[in-house]
C-alpha cells in the first residue's frame, strides 16, 4: 500500500473529496514527522508508536579486513508495533504456523551419506 492507496481509502470510507483526502493524509504524516523531529513519541493505541532514539558512538569491526572502525553516534527512527497489531498480523499466518518445524525438533528422516564426486568437466578430443 502506498500514499495513493491511502488517499483512495480515505475517499471511499469518509466520502471526502480527493483534494481533502490528500490534505488529510499529508497532514497526518507532517504531524508525525514534526513530533518525531522534536523528540516526542507518537503513540497510536492499537497500532503502535513512532519514536526517535539516540544511538551512542561505538567501535565495530570491518568484516573484510578485520580492522576496528569507529561508528559515529546518530539518531534513528523506530516504529514499535502495538500488541493488537502484532496479534492481528500473526493470526493471518495461522495456517502456515502449524506446518513449520520447531527450531529444536530433530528430524526422524536420515540424510543419505555424501559422496565424493568430481564435477563433470568438458571432454577433450
Amino acid at each position: 500500500m502506498n500514499k495513493l492507496d491511502l488517499v483512495r481509502s480515505a475517499v471511499d470510507r469518509l466520502d471526502l473529496a480527493r483534494k481533502d483526502a490528500v490534505a488529510l493524509i499529508d497532514g497526518v504524516f507532517e504531524d508525525i514527522q514534526s513530533a518525531c523531529m522534536a523528540g516526542e513519541a507518537v503513540k497510536i493505541p492499537g497500532f503502535g508508536q513512532f519514536k526517535v532514539r539516540d544511538r551512542a558512538a561505538r567501535m565495530a569491526r570491518n568484516p573484510a579486513t578485520g580492522e576496528q572502525v569507529k561508528v559515529p553516534a546518530k539518531r534513528v527512527f523506530k516504529f514499535l508495533p502495538a500488541k493488537a497489531l502484532k496479534e492481528a498480523v500473526m493470526s493471518k499466518r495461522g495456517s502456515r504456523a502449524g506446518t513449520r518445524k520447531k527450531a529444536g525438533a530433530k528430524s526422524t528422516a536420515r540424510k543419505a551419506p555424501a559422496t565424493s564426486r568430481k564435477p563433470a568437466g568438458r571432454k577433450r578430443r
